[in-house]
């Protein structure tokens, strides 16, 4: 027995993760308190990369514990007691937090961070776990004989005993437990614990599970199952208290339950009202962990949110928004912009934790609380030097989401990044590339900022093959900044990486490989690497014009313009609704003259068929003399400038009307067709001017601004490199005059297309 516990190199079976997550630590004062915190929360232990245990079973009492014991780490993750104690819990007041932030402001703990609201009212006790709660510990030697009365007295032991063993054996030195979980004594024990449970109660099983976290059970033990079963049945007859440690307890452990929750969450459908603040602050926690819940009991936290709401602490907020940000539950516009006047009223005093918590669920409402995101433009850029990266991630995510260009904060960003790179993830490295993009904003350190992440790229290729979908976001990105590296351009088309990204991920990219399959063609003329097939090009073309042909057919503005332009030019041969550049995913309506500014009918879709037999009639003998040809088009320009100035003078205006109402470029041709019987390429000349006519929005600009995000942008540019002049109808300008007359409207339309021709 003594050689069995004999002392071993300690294992603490926690989450110490790769540093790619963002913590800080930050001053932070609740009401009346301050306190040190780190920062961010991220995925649960079995979604890391840390301690994967195996599955057993729990029959084999020789080989069971040895199996069970978490000494297998993966390589290159094994930490010493040095590092181990360095990434233990922080006490709140603690000096020490501040000079581990200094050490490295990228280590973070993902179990016990998101956890430091449970430290800031004492009911959070009653129904939450705290592995700093120390119990009267047990010697080497009573553990020793514990277990040499478990071998003896096996088949005699009672529950209540069974449970004391249990709880006492939790209580050895750490160093221990590696020793203990590889004890067939203890293996027995656990194997008794399991063949009594039905005689456990709900304070029993609790006892045991608190004593399973202390030692660090994998999570993936088969007989875990059998405890969550007994959970389960128990669930109606337990308080909520009892539950919410339960189902902490489990997300300590880092288990799935999802059994357990479903029962849980149909009990809280009856007894939600009985929530006290902190059990429902807990519960939202508990709720984003686990990544599940049924709405219409999100709906009733809602509620009872707004009950509490003038109780709750700023830290209570960014829990509650990280809880329904993760469990992918939104919230009410009007309790977001309660939550951005309570972080308002303290910002300095605000966690960076926090701060990014509220900014996840901002960015998930889409919610412009203006204030907020002043005052976070102001204290943002000294926080960032101090945040981990993925924290920056965030910070820089949800300011292009919500089209927030504040240059303080991107520049603090761009600034920070570089010396730091290297702990970025794929999806960091992309969605800050895609941030910066979709913004249209380059930093003062723009070669440096880009060279360092375009580097990142090419080192982190093994990841980009895991998570495609990061590698197309950052080409993206790039490309919205008029950045395209050329080999990773190429990797991404190859037949090989297309293949893998449409298998891989869980994403439909069909739609961003053929953006970046268009840009290249048209920004890239040198450009000889590998293209989207023929086949995969018409699919993205197809799905893009479906979504933007449904768009805009749905929005009355649009519709108002493109009846008023065929009305003023002629008909619905003079303009054309579809996307001249279709990899942009938004559509356009061309019109194009002629050398004297004349529209042409060039949409041949929109000319009736009668009309299309009259332009092949063949040549009947009228000649057209350089008289007749002198006498109509100086008729035609006479009364076309006649309306012009008529407009412009405000006299008249049914004149305007009529004139308009007439088509203003197929008069001539079609009076030259009845006397010369013209074929089609005669009338339908190429045009000198091609108009690309373009009706915004409000959410193809930065926000309060007239600068336009970067895909919007770039379809700009584009369209300039292929010769067509831009035509806006921009929103500031075009929805108020819905409410104005017909003819304003038309006169409107007639400057914006005969002006931007000149």
């Amino acid at each position: 027995m003594a050689a069995i516990l004999q002392l071993l190199k300690p294992i603490r079976y926690w989450t110490f993760c790769n540093p790619f997550t963002y913590s800080a630590t930050q001053s932070v004062a609740w009401r009346n308190m301050r306190s040190y915190m780190w920062h961010k929360g991220q995925k649960s232990p079995e979604n890391s990369l840390c301690h994967p245990a195996r599955k057993v079973n729990i029959c084999s009492t020789s080989a069971a514990w040895r199996i069970l014991t978490t000494v297998n780490t993966l390589p290159g993750l094994e930490f010493s007691r040095a590092s181990a104690s360095k990434a233990s819990t922080l006490n709140l007041h603690s000096s020490r937090a501040m000079r581990i932030n200094e050490e490295d402001v990228e280590t973070f703990d993902s179990l016990e961070d998101p956890r430091v609201f449970l430290q800031l009212r004492p009911e959070y006790q009653l129904h939450s776990y705290n592995r700093s709660v120390t119990y009267q510990p047990l010697s080497v030697s009573e553990g020793e004989l514990i277990l040499h009365k478990v071998t003896v007295y096996q088949d005699n032991l009672q529950p209540q005993i069974i449970v004391d063993y249990i709880c006492k054996l939790s209580s050895l030195p750490a160093e221990q437990h590696p020793v203990l979980l590889s004890s067939t004594s203890f293996a027995l024990l656990c194997q008794l614990s399991v063949k009594n449970i039905h005689l456990f109660d709900a304070p029993d099983l609790i006892s045991i599970l608190k004593a399973f976290v202390s030692l660090g059970i994998p999570h993936s033990h088969s007989m875990l199952d059998v405890f969550e079963t007994n959970f389960c049945h128990k669930v109606w007859g337990m308080s909520l208290d009892q539950l919410l440690l339960v189902a902490d307890l489990w997300r300590y452990l880092g288990r799935r339950v999802p059994r357990f929750l479903k029962i849980f969450y149909s009990y809280l459908n009856l007894h939600w009202k009985d929530l006290s603040l902190s059990q429902l602050i807990h519960l939202i926690y508990i709720i984003g962990e686990s990544r599940q819940a049924p709405q219409d009991l999100m709906q009733k936290l809602e509620s009872l949110i707004l009950k509490y709401i003038d109780l709750i602490n700023l830290e209570e907020v960014g829990s509650i928004c990280l809880g329904f940000f993760k469990s992918s539950s939104s919230l009410s516009e009007f309790v977001m912009r309660k939550f951005g006047d309570l972080a308002c009223a303290d910002m300095q005093h605000l966690s960076s934790y926090a701060l990014v918590n509220i900014l996840k669920m901002f960015r998930f409402t889409h919610v412009d609380h203006v204030n907020f995101m002043k005052q976070f433009g102001q204290i943002a850029p000294q926080r960032i030097p101090s945040l981990g990266v993925q924290g920056v991630m965030h910070l820089t995510l949800a300011c292009s989401a919500l089209r927030f260009l504040d240059e303080r904060v991107m520049n603090a960003v761009a600034a920070s990044l570089p010396p730091r790179v290297a702990y970025c993830r794929s999806k960091d490295v992309a969605k800050i590339l895609w941030s910066f993009g979709t913004l249209n904003y380059k930093p003062p350190n723009a070669e440096e900022f880009y060279s360092s992440l375009i580097n990142e790229i090419h080192r982190k290729m093994l990841e980009f093959n895991r998570y495609p979908e990061h590698l197309l976001t950052c080409l993206l990105g790039l490309a919205f900044s008029e950045y395209f590296p050329v080999e990773l351009i190429d990797f991404a088309l190859s037949p090989g990486f297309v293949r893998l990204a449409q298998e891989r991920s869980k994403f439909e990219v069909t739609k961003e490989l053929y953006t970046l399959d268009g840009t290249v063609g048209i920004e890239c003329p040198d450009y000889r690497g590998n293209r989207l097939s023929s086949q995969l090009q018409q699919e993205g073309s197809e799905m893009l014009w479906n979504l933007a042909r449904k768009d805009m057919s749905s929005k009355p503005e649009f519709l108002e313009a493109l009846f008023l332009l065929e009305t003023m030019l002629g008909g619905p041969q003079y303009v054309k609704h579809h996307m001249i550049l279709p990899h942009t995913r938004s559509s356009d309506l061309e019109v194009q003259l002629d050398v004297n500014m004349k529209p042409l009918p060039f949409n041949r879709e929109a000319i009736p068929i009668e009309d299309v037999a009259k332009l092949r009639l063949k040549h009947v003998g009228v000649n057209l003399t350089d008289d007749l040809m002198n006498q109509l088009l100086k008729g035609k320009s006479r009364g076309h400038s006649q309306g012009e100035i008529e407009s412009d003078s405000g006299q008249q205006p049914l004149k305007l009307e009529e004139e308009t109402a007439k088509p203003v470029g197929s008069s001539l041709c079609n009076k030259v067709d009845r006397l010369a019987g013209l074929s089609p390429p005669t009338c339908l000349q190429a045009p000198q001017v091609k108009l690309a006519i373009q009706l915004t929005n409000r959410n193809q600009y930065c926000y309060g601004s007239r600068d336009l995000l970067g895909l919007h942008n770039m379809k700009r540019r584009q369209l300039n490199q292929l010769g067509y002049r831009v035509v806006e109808l921009s929103h500031w300008e075009w929805l108020p005059l819905l409410k104005r007359t017909r003819l304003e409207k038309l006169a409107f339309l007639h400057e914006k297309v005969f002006t931007s021709a000149l």
